[in-house]
């Protein structure tokens, strides 16, 4: 059983910036693929973004595009969500979850993901 801890999220105005970050509570981090996911109040789970089991390939949800980055330091045993131009329609609890034993950077489903954290609250007010 794998526990992840997400941290960074907090309150913010539009256009401003946070940067999110997940590690696991012990241990060392997946050697799978990784994703961001969010959700919004009353909304199921959406996909952000996710990156390689190496960091060599990351994929973008078209909306946040542009503005966020996913990364992961294997040596520093972290993965991160740098999220720039915050708009309010990206308040939401933020997860990050592994992907069981898939290692490349693709669209993920919520299904396809096995040990989650427990979140990290962004709040993007306007």
């Amino acid at each position: 059983q794998v526990q992840l801890v997400e941290s960074g999220g907090g309150v913010v105005q539009a256009g401003g910036s946070l940067r999110l970050s997940c590690a696991p509570y012990e241990g060392t981090l997946s050697t799978t693929a990784m994703a961001w996911f969010r959700q919004a109040a009353g909304k199921e789970h959406d996909f952000v973004a996710s990156i390689s089991y190496n960091g060599g390939s990351t994929y973008y949800e078209d909306s946040v595009k542009g503005r966020f980055t996913i990364s992961r330091d294997n040596a520093k045993n972290t993965m991160y969500l740098q999220m720039n131009s915050l708009k309010p329609e990206d308040t939401a609890v933020y997860y990050c979850a592994t992907a069981g034993s898939k290692f490349g950077a693709y669209y993920y489903t919520e299904d396809a993901m096995d040990y989650w954290g427990k979140g990290t609250l962004v709040t993007v007010s306007s």
